[in-house]
């Protein structure tokens, strides 16, 4: 059994299941719930109920007193629905409205995906969250204040754990230290999440994602939370690289490919050795979507990479008809590359 819940004043619906909770309901359909701490004990998710039953399996949370209870006033993280809901609830609808916030995390695995990319995976502390939009990123602070920001690979609905893909710099402090010596089971402090790369949710046109190298990362987040949230708008993925084992995460694109109709990937290598079995597209990742899509009007274009591939494919593709307002990239991680 589900039940519909309807939010005021966005009008927005999700369906929520017998005993789910509630934002994870709303998590997991893409809707913008804020949160904060999902153990009913910091009150970011505090709404009200306007029409409904709900019912906290743990018992009344202390972050809701008795009288406010009675008053329809609720949190969502450990409520779930006994009927149809209509909630009155503050949307998170930009990355602005979204808290920025220092947390501790602990390394649970070091997973090397190529050579030179290491995909990291953290845990944050059992009474913190760190909600986020899928393609933004997170900074890592160092002991000396220093910093260092890289992509969040994750869907925000697995907000428990943060998935990074940490490319090796040569000699860069950072990622010579995460390659070579951390293990696993270490700490680290980190700040976030930032940026505005993300999916624009007030647009229905077909989706351009292209990624250049670990650019994939934010890329990654995206499709995620897209396939989460049953979007089929059609998604054409190109993922631009040097070599065949540059594409660290292939079988995961084709993965996608192969159980989404809607969803199309198109690998392309600058960089082929001679003698190489490599039959798929070649040359530079935004020339092969230009010579693919001879108008780009009726696109949205995301970009995640170098700000070499970046720059290049904005001016290629205004020639190809693409609106300035329908282009969204993401250049961080390698304006700092050598530092990382």
């Amino acid at each position: 059994m589900s039940y519909k819940v309807t939010l005021q004043p966005s009008e927005h619906t999700f369906e929520v299941e017998e005993n789910e909770l509630i934002l994870d309901a709303a998590l997991r359909q893409g809707v913008g719930f804020p949160y904060g701490c999902r153990s009913g004990s910091c009150g970011t998710c505090l709404g009200k109920v306007v029409s409904g039953e709900i019912e906290y399996p743990q018992g009344l949370p202390l972050t809701v007193m008795e009288h406010e209870h009675e008053q329809g006033k609720a949190v969502f993280c450990v409520s779930i629905a006994k009927s149809d809901l209509v909630l009155e609830v503050k949307e998170v609808t930009s990355s602005s409205d979204i808290e920025i916030k220092l947390l501790p995390a602990r390394v649970i695995s070091l997973r090397k995906l190529a050579d030179d990319v290491m995909e990291m995976q953290l845990k944050l502390p059992e009474s913190e969250r760190l909600p986020f939009r899928a393609g933004q990123y997170i900074e890592f602070i160092m002991r000396d204040k220093s910093r260092r920001a890289f992509s969040i690979a994750n869907s925000p609905s697995n907000d428990e754990y943060l998935e990074l893909h940490l490319r090796h710099v040569p000699d860069g402090k950072f990622t010579d230290h995460v390659f070579s010596e951390m293990k696993e089971k270490a700490l680290v402090r980190i700040e976030g999440p930032y940026g505005s790369f993300h999916v624009r949710e007030n647009s229905n046109r077909p989706l351009i994602l292209v990624a250049g190298g670990t650019g994939f990362a934010p890329i990654k987040a995206m499709i995620e939370q897209l396939i989460e949230q049953a979007d089929t708008r059609p998604i054409h993925l190109y993922w631009g690289a040097r070599a065949k084992a540059d594409l660290y995460r292939a079988d995961l694109a084709e993965k996608w490919a192969f159980q989404y109709p809607h969803i199309e990937y198109i690998p392309v290598l600058s960089d082929l050795e001679e003698g190489s079995d490599w039959e798929g597209k070649t040359g530079y990742v935004h020339d092969t979507v230009a010579e693919d899509f001879a108008d780009l009007s009726g696109h949205d274009v995301y970009l995640a990479g170098p700000p070499i591939m970046i720059d290049a494919a904005k001016a290629a593709f205004a020639k190809q008809g693409l609106p300035e307002d329908q282009i969204f990239s993401d250049a961080f991680e390698y304006a700092a590359e050598k530092e990382a």
